[in-house]
């Protein structure tokens, strides 16, 4: 029941090595998408969402929404059940979830140096543009993401890894034979020590999931069922939190004493806050009165409603073909592509947006014109603060029940 884990710098001869290491192993393939798609099914995050916890560049809406985090401990839970299974080949970012003392997992990192990369993308069928571009942002990609999970800068570091494979020096087949003669090492095979680490891992990943959906963000541990909760930001009332921490960890399966501890960032400015899953966290407020859509976003946070800000409707456009809110608060009357157009726009090509227009401009035509263009709500300016968030409640039950129907 070992595990192989292959982790590869882009272009370097893994859609050669890694079909064959599964043909002849016999082991089952596992991908990034299979972990996200089911991290996804668990969470209720759509799992194009949980992929992009793999980038580098995080949500404008995260410091709101921690979807990464959540999206991460899902996912760790999902390759901690999985590894149960043994007999895999576990392929992309995933691989580094794996912790260090599950010694029955190989680990193998394929590298090569950047011309001989660049040479690869350029003898694909279709040659990318500007190959170059796309490896450093894999590279960069990968490297965030080792950091996080490792604490190691360097993504090709020796030490992450039981075997690198310099894919420009050493043929596909070559690295396929050496990686299944050192996987039926002695040194590789389950031991009583790996498999009680891969049982802490699992532990460890069911609370740290339990806790999530709980809205609270803590480091866990686990040992012979034995649960470590790290504190590792301010809290008021700090006695009460560890007794509901304490209270959702005892009902985990197979935890048998639960201690918390405050860590060495325990006194930093930040301020412990409880998630709150119920109220929406991706909202992009649009509106050019900057004064008043600052104060809106303050005021909506104190309701933990995360919000970004665009000050114009070209610039919202531009955010949402990076990142996608739940929600849309939207002015009318702008300078430039005004809210009917952005309106009409963000319905053609992202209809699961639900958009509720806050104007101080709008008259009745422009009501029903916003409401057959696909708009949620149509409120007016001034609006009480209490409506607004009640709105905004309603169009994220709405988005939720969507996602429910469609998993």
């Amino acid at each position: 029941m070992s595990v192989i884990t292959v982790f590869n710098a882009l272009h370097c001869n893994e859609e050669q090595i890694v079909p064959r290491l599964v043909d002849t192993t016999g082991y089952r393939l596992v991908g990034d998408g299979e972990i996200a798609a089911l991290a996804g099914k668990m969470s209720g995050i759509p799992a194009e969402r949980v992929s992009r916890a793999f980038a580098a560049k995080t949500s404008l809406f995260n410091p709101f929404t921690h979807e990464k985090e959540r999206s991460v401990a899902y996912m760790r839970q999902a390759v901690a059940e999985m590894l149960v299974e043994g007999n895999l080949v576990v392929v992309g970012f995933c691989c580094h979830l794996v912790p260090a003392s599950i010694s029955h997992v190989l680990r193998i990192c394929l590298v090569a140096d950047m011309a001989y990369r660049v040479r690869q993308a350029q003898s694909l069928p279709v040659p990318e543009k500007d190959p170059l571009k796309t490896i450093h942002k894999s590279d960069e990609d990968k490297a965030a993401w080792v950091l996080q999970m490792t604490g190691k800068a360097d993504p090709w570091d020796p030490a992450l890894y039981d075997i690198v494979i310099p894919t420009d020096k050493i043929r596909a087949e070559e690295s396929m034979h050496l990686i299944v003669r050192n996987l039926h090492a002695e040194v590789v095979a389950p031991t009583e020590a790996s498999l009680a680490a891969l049982a802490d891992f699992r532990l460890q990943a069911r609370v740290q999931v339990a806790l999530t959906l709980e809205g609270h963000e803590v480091t866990v541990a686990a040992k012979d069922g034995a649960v470590t909760l790290t504190i590792e930001k301010n809290v008021l009332m700090l006695s009460r939190l560890e007794q509901e921490l304490k209270e959702i960890v005892q009902k985990v399966e197979g935890v048998r004493s639960v201690a918390t501890e405050v860590g060495k960032n325990f006194h930093q400015a930040d301020i412990y806050r409880k998630l709150d899953f119920q109220a929406p966290a991706r909202v992009l407020l649009v509106d050019d009165e900057r004064e008043f859509v600052q104060t809106l976003s303050e005021r909506l946070l104190l309701r933990d409603m995360g919000s970004a800000v665009a000050y114009d409707g070209e610039s919202a456009l531009e955010m949402l073909r990076e990142d996608e809110p739940d929600v849309m608060i939207l002015d009318l009357k702008m300078p430039g592509i005004d809210g009917m157009e952005v309106l009409r726009r963000v319905k053609a090509t992202q209809p699961e947006i639900e958009v509720i227009i806050l104007t101080g401009h709008g008259n009745e035509t422009d009501r029903e014109t916003c409401m057959q263009l696909g708009a949620f709500a149509y409120l007016q300016k001034p609006v009480d603060i209490d409506v607004l968030s009640e709105t905004m409640k309603q169009a994220n039950e709405k988005i939720m029940q969507r996602r429910q129907q469609g998993s």
